[in-house]
């Protein structure tokens, strides 16, 4: 990283640090994830090919995270079409190692075939289960052993109970300085019952048990830099880093 980049970085934490929120931008991040929600703006997009029901700016901070980290392996829960896995995969071949292990309860014939295609399976692993499942933990833990730099990325059932299990199972895996990054947080800033066919909603959600399992383990915060700025992002307060 060149001397001019480090100082830009560091003057524009400083401005964070003295500014703080922009309640007003807040406000209108908000709004506009609450109504892209409703025309399911997230599936617009795809990564080399495949679709990643992602918005762009946590796709830039995801690649961001990862450039950063340089881990040797990323274990995510819940692929769905594997544009997430593709695109893990993708940045771990500019790096020149690490591979992705993805676990998803049902993987569908139709996109394991596409993602077991695609030039970047190279790096990928897929495991069929429950991500709580006792064989499924056993199976990823052997994925990490020996690796010096783990991520992990929780992505599947977004229910409190399954993201708080997960979050208690999987933690154990990401190193120091590395990061746990929880998606879908910000079904607890959308309107009570938005999602009329889910079984998570306000109080019930990845955001409630990102915060039950701050308060129990204190090796984790919130990346304050990546909060604040992200803005539209379906992981508000959910990038969580190992500082211990």
């Amino acid at each position: 990283m060149s001397d001019e980049i480090k100082k830009f970085q560091e003057e524009r934490k400083e401005r964070i640090r003295k500014q703080g929120e922009n309640e007003v931008l807040n406000d209108l991040s908000t709004r506009f994830m609450e109504e892209s929600m409703r025309v399911e703006y997230s599936y617009n997009f795809s990564w080399m090919g495949r679709p990643i029901i992602q918005y762009p700016q946590d796709i830039v901070a995801m690649q961001e995270v990862i450039w950063k980290v340089q881990p040797d392996l990323i274990i995510e829960t819940g692929i769905a079409h594997g544009g997430s896995l593709i695109l893990y995969a993708s940045l771990m071949e500019l790096i020149g190692h690490g591979e992705i292990v993805g676990v998803d309860i049902d993987i569908r014939s139709h996109n394991r075939e596409e993602i077991e295609n695609h030039k970047m399976f190279k790096r990928i692993h897929l495991i069929e289960g429950g991500a709580t499942d006792p064989d499924i933990i056993e199976q990823v833990r052997k994925m990490a052993e020996g690796k010096k730099k783990v991520m992990v990325v929780l992505d599947s059932n977004h229910t409190h109970q399954h993201v708080y299990d997960e979050l208690k199972l999987y933690n154990e895996f990401v190193t120091k300085d590395s990061y746990l990054v929880v998606f879908d947080t910000v079904v607890e800033y959308l309107p009570k019952g938005f999602f009329t066919n889910r079984p998570w909603d306000v109080g019930d959600n990845p955001q409630t048990a990102v915060d039950a399992f701050l308060k129990e383990n204190d090796a984790f915060e919130i990346d304050e830099e990546i909060h604040q700025k992200l803005q539209l992002t379906v992981a508000k307060r959910g990038y969580l880093k190992r500082t211990k």
